[in-house]
């Protein structure tokens, strides 16, 4: 089938659809596979709750006229989400980065929508997948996209470009993440590059933090836009950190905020960049900025009854990890405690990073600290001054015989940890109390 007959049945459906779980009346159905599943196996369940189009690509799975067979449904929902762009004609905004793009991305979002319709990535639906159903989600009404592209491969952020065709590009930062699938540090420098490739070579526009030495070098080229806090950005910026939360000047101007770290200031003050670039004026910057929330168990301040709680348990790899702790070594808290979880992806890399982190941890002399996962288990702690736990369980436990009175607890770890069970222990604690 023709992408251009495909797309005009877009144009009268009600949306595309992937889960047959959510499937709504007048969607399109796409029948993906993955490891374990095969979508044309629930094709037929698609039209019976009402989907106008199932998407197929295996012929055996036809059951009538409104069964579209493809050679390959994935590239199909591709090719079809870029054909809609091209036909929207609207500027999209690429973000990536090791630490922080959904949060950048969601700033970005809040500071855009001052002036503009936009539409962004929904959470992180960032991937092969998620990056198509991003730009199908936009309609005429939109007039600025916002796409965030994650990766752990190579070529992954230059496939999801070919597909996006951005006006802008933005990259948060390039750390210690995915080093299984990247290799080294170079490597992820290497893989998240591909944005700011892509972009230069169509001659397009690159955002860049100038303080940044990596994102510094692409400062030859001609077409960017740079903050910092370096009198050669265009954007000059002063970082500030109010107690827990992020704060940034600009233009003599404070921007305060509800983020904890220090750390979210560069991320805030990309979104200001960005904002100030397409001219989105600086009391609607100021009130974006300071009404934003994070949700997710991303940077979040959660109070509960005397324990002031510093949730940061999305993901977290070596770089994130050390600069969070920094972060909360700087806070004017008193008493100050640490949960730390695993750090997933390190690939050969995983004891050595895991043992650095836990040497940074007690070198900054926290109050308490606590240490879960089957990596931090087998670290070495010379003082004895770190609590060890191979499983959340058994971190729990010990955590119901402790009065933590009036600490500041910061909770982090990566996404596969679940750390935020440990917010539903202290809940019961202080429920208790």
């Amino acid at each position: 089938m023709e992408i251009k007959v495909l797309h005009q049945l877009f144009l009268n459906s009600s949306g595309i659809n992937t889960d047959t779980r959510s499937t709504k009346a007048g969607q399109i159905f796409f029948a993906l596979k993955g490891e374990k599943f095969n979508g044309n196996e629930y094709a037929s369940q698609a039209i019976n709750k009402g989907a106008s189009y199932a998407v197929i690509d295996e012929e055996e799975f036809i059951r009538g006229e409104n069964y579209l067979r493809v050679e390959n449904v994935l590239e199909t929902l591709q090719r079809l989400a870029t054909f809609h762009r091209k036909y929207l004609s609207i500027p999209i905004l690429a973000i990536t980065g090791s630490n922080g793009k959904t949060t950048t991305k969601e700033l970005i979002n809040a500071v855009l929508q001052k002036k503009y319709n936009t539409a962004a990535t929904v959470g992180n639906l960032n991937n092969h997948i998620g990056v198509p159903l991003t730009l199908l989600s936009m309609t005429s009404d939109t007039e600025f996209g916002i796409v965030e592209m994650g990766a752990n491969h190579h070529r992954e952020i230059a496939a999801l470009c070919q597909i996006a065709e951005p006006d802008f590009g933005y990259i948060t930062n390039f750390g210690k993440a995915h080093i299984e699938g990247f290799g080294s540090l170079e490597g992820v420098v290497k893989a998240k590059s591909e944005l700011y490739d892509h972009i230069k070579e169509n001659a397009k526009l690159l955002f860049l933090n100038y303080d940044d030495p990596v994102q510094q070098k692409q400062a030859y080229y001609e077409k960017t836009n740079s903050f910092g806090t370096s009198s050669h950005a265009d954007v000059q910026v002063e970082y500030r950190y109010n107690n827990e939360t992020a704060e940034v000047v600009m233009q003599g101007r404070n921007y305060t905020s509800s983020l904890y770290g220090s750390y979210n200031s560069v991320n805030i003050a990309a979104a200001l960049c960005i904002g100030s670039y397409f001219k989105v004026p600086a009391e609607a910057m100021e009130e974006a900025v300071a009404s934003y929330i994070p949700t997710n168990n991303r940077s979040q301040l959660i109070k509960l009854g005397e324990l002031t709680i510093l949730m940061d348990a999305y993901n977290a790899n070596p770089t994130s990890m050390k600069a969070t702790l920094e972060s909360f070594k700087k806070s004017s808290a008193k008493d100050k405690v640490v949960i730390l979880g695993d750090m997933f992806e390190l690939g050969n890399t995983s004891e050595e990073e895991h043992q650095h982190i836990a040497k940074y941890l007690e070198e900054l002399k926290f109050k308490q600290a606590f240490l879960v996962g089957k990596n931090f288990s087998k670290v070495t702690s010379p003082s004895g001054d770190i609590q060890k736990f191979e499983s959340l369980q058994e971190l729990s436990e010990v955590i119901k015989t402790i009065n933590f009175g009036s600490s500041h607890i910061l909770i982090k770890g990566s996404r596969g940890m679940a750390l935020e069970r440990i917010l539903e222990v202290l809940k019961e604690k202080t429920l208790q109390q």
